[in-house]
C-alpha cells in the first residue's frame, strides 16, 4: 500500500515536470522562428516579402533606368551562426550566381556561433562567385565573435551608424574562456585564420589578430579609420551608392560593382532551413531530450496512457536529430542518461536518497560535457542546467517528504492494519466464535465471554484467528 502510493505521488510528480518541459520546447518553436532571420525590408520598398520566396522592390533610381537597373539580392543574419546559417547562405550565393546578380548583400546582426560553421561560411564568400557586401546594421546591431570573420571574408565591408564590431575571441556556449591547453590552441588557430582573412582582403591585419587575442571592439566609425570596414552606410540605397564603381576581386578577377539605383531582391530562410535553425539550438536538444526521457518513462511505468509515450518518443527523436547537427559528447550523454535512470531507480529502491544523489550528480555534470564546447565553443546555458537540477531536487525533497509521511502513517492493510480495528460478534464468543470486521467475517477468540452483536476490538492475530476484547475494554495484550 506504502509503495503504491509512492508510486502514485511519484508519477504525479514526473507528468507535472514532464508537461512542463514539453511545453517549454514546443514554447520555444516561435521564439526560435523570432530569431530566425526576419524579412528585410527592401530597398525603396514599403511593403514586406513573403517568406520564402525572392521579391523584387526597386531602389531609389539614381541615373538609372528602372527597366535596365542591376539586381542585387539581399539576406540577413539574425542570431547565432550554425550549420543552418551554413545552408542559408550558400543557397543564397548559388542563387544569386544563377540569377547574375550584381551583389550579394548580407545584413549581420550576430552575438557570434560555431566556429566550424564560421569557417565554412568565409570558405564560401572567399571563392564566392559574386561579389558580397557585408553590413552590420540595422543602427544597434553587432557583428561579435564569428560575425567579424564573416564580415572582413567580403569583398565589401561596411557598417550602419551606432553599431559596433570585434570581440571575436572564442569562448564557451556560455560565455566562460575555454580552459587550459584547449583554449589556448583554439585562440592560436582562430587568431591565424582572423591573420589570414584580414591578408586576404586587405584589412587591418594587427587589428584582426587582436579581436581574437585581446577581445578588442571597436564602433562603426572607429572601424572605418583602422581599416576594418570599407564604409559607413546609413542604409541599402546608401550602402549601394557608395559601393558602385569600388573594385573587388571576384573568383580571381577584377570586377567593378555597378550597384547604384540597383532593384533589392529579398531572400528568406526557407521552412527547412528555419526547422534546421531550431534544431541547431543546444538548448532546445536539451529540452527536447529531457522531455523525451521523462514521457518514455511515464510510459513504461503506467503502461496504456499512450500520449506520454507517443510525445516522449517524437521529442526524444528530434533531439537525436539535434544531435546530428551539433558535436555531441558521448561521455557527456552517458552521464545524463545514467544520472535519470539512478533519478527513476530511487523511487523504487530503499537507499534513504543516496542512489538520487548519484543520480543528480550524474546528471548535472552530463549536462554540462554534453556537448564539446572545447571545439566549437557551445554549451547549454547554464541557467538552463540549474533550473532542470533544481526541478529535479524538488521532485528528490517531495519524494523524501511523502516517503517520511508513508512511513509514519498507521498502516491501513495487513496484520497492522487490523490491529485496533473494531468489529461486532455475529456468534457468542465462549471463547471462540465469528466476528464480523471490514466487511468480512473472521474467526476469533476472547478471553471472556462476549454476546452476539456486542462491539469487539482486536487486540492480537494469532494465524488468521483474531484475538478480540470487549471494545469497551481498553486493556491490551501481546498476541
Amino acid at each position: 500500500m506504502k509503495r503504491g502510493r509512492l508510486r502514485r505521488a511519484g508519477r504525479a510528480v514526473a507528468i507535472a515536470v514532464w508537461l512542463a518541459l514539453a511545453g517549454a520546447a514546443t514554447a520555444l518553436v516561435p521564439a526560435a522562428a523570432a530569431r530566425s532571420p526576419a524579412p528585410a525590408e527592401p530597398a525603396g520598398s514599403p511593403g514586406a516579402a513573403k517568406p520564402g520566396s525572392p521579391t523584387p522592390s526597386p531602389a531609389p533610381a539614381r541615373g538609372a533606368a528602372a527597366g535596365t537597373a542591376p539586381r542585387v539580392h539581399l539576406v540577413r543574419i539574425d542570431g547565432a551562426i550554425t550549420p543552418a546559417v551554413v545552408d542559408f547562405l550558400r543557397d543564397s550565393l548559388a542563387h544569386a550566381e544563377r540569377e547574375r546578380a550584381a551583389a550579394l548583400v548580407v545584413e549581420i546582426d550576430t552575438p557570434g556561433g560555431l566556429l566550424t560553421s564560421t569557417r565554412t561560411i568565409v570558405q564560401d564568400l572567399l571563392g564566392a562567385r559574386v561579389p558580397v557586401i557585408s553590413y552590420v546594421a540595422p543602427s544597434g546591431a553587432g557583428a561579435a565573435s564569428a560575425g567579424v570573420f564573416i564580415v572582413m571574408a567580403a569583398n565589401v565591408a561596411a557598417m550602419a551608424p551606432g553599431t559596433n564590431i570585434g570581440a571575436s575571441t572564442p569562448v564557451e556556449g556560455s560565455g566562460g574562456d575555454i580552459p587550459g591547453a584547449m583554449g589556448r590552441k583554439v585562440k592560436s588557430f582562430t587568431a591565424s585564420f582572423a591573420k589570414a582573412i584580414a591578408e586576404r582582403r586587405g584589412r587591418n591585419v594587427e587589428w584582426a589578430v587582436r579581436a581574437v587575442r585581446r577581445a578588442v571592439s571597436v564602433t562603426d566609425r572607429e572601424a572605418l579609420e583602422v581599416g576594418v570596414i570599407d564604409l559607413v552606410a546609413a542604409d541599402v540605397p546608401d550602402l549601394l551608392a557608395q559601393a558602385n564603381g569600388r573594385e573587388v576581386e571576384v573568383a580571381g578577377e577584377k570586377r567593378t560593382l555597378d550597384v547604384a539605383g540597383a532593384t533589392v531582391v529579398k531572400g528568406d530562410m526557407s521552412v527547412r532551413q528555419r526547422v534546421f535553425a531550431f534544431l541547431a539550438d543546444p538548448n532546445v536538444a536539451y529540452l527536447f531530450m529531457l522531455a523525451g526521457l521523462l514521457g518514455l518513462y511515464l510510459e513504461l511505468s503506467h503502461p496504456g496512457v499512450l500520449l506520454p509515450g507517443i510525445v516522449g518518443g517524437i521529442c526524444l527523436l528530434i533531439a537525436l536529430a539535434s544531435f546530428q547537427i551539433l558535436p555531441i559528447n558521448i561521455a557527456g550523454l552517458a552521464l545524463l542518461v545514467l544520472g535519470v535512470a539512478m533519478l527513476v531507480a530511487e523511487l523504487f529502491l530503499p537507499s534513504f536518497g543516496i542512489v538520487g544523489v548519484g543520480g543528480l550528480v550524474a546528471f548535472v555534470l552530463g549536462s554540462l560535457f554534453l556537448f564539446d564546447a572545447g571545439e566549437t565553443g557551445i554549451a547549454i546555458d547554464r541557467r538552463l542546467i540549474a533550473s532542470a537540477a533544481a526541478a529535479v531536487g524538488t521532485i528528490m525533497l517531495v519524494l523524501a517528504f511523502l516517503v517520511a509521511r508513508a512511513l509514519r502513517r498507521k498502516p491501513a492493510t495487513g496484520r497492522e492494519g487490523l490491529i485496533g480495528a473494531t468489529g461486532e460478534a455475529r456468534s457468542e464468543l465462549a471463547p471462540a466464535g465469528t466476528v464480523f470486521l471490514h466487511g468480512e467475517l473472521w474467526r476469533a477468540r476472547s478471553r471472556e465471554r462476549i454476546p452476539v452483536g456486542a462491539p469487539v476490538r482486536v487486540i492480537g492475530m494469532d494465524g488468521l484467528t483474531l484475538e478480540v476484547a470487549p471494545a469497551h475494554d481498553e486493556r491490551r495484550t501481546n498476541p
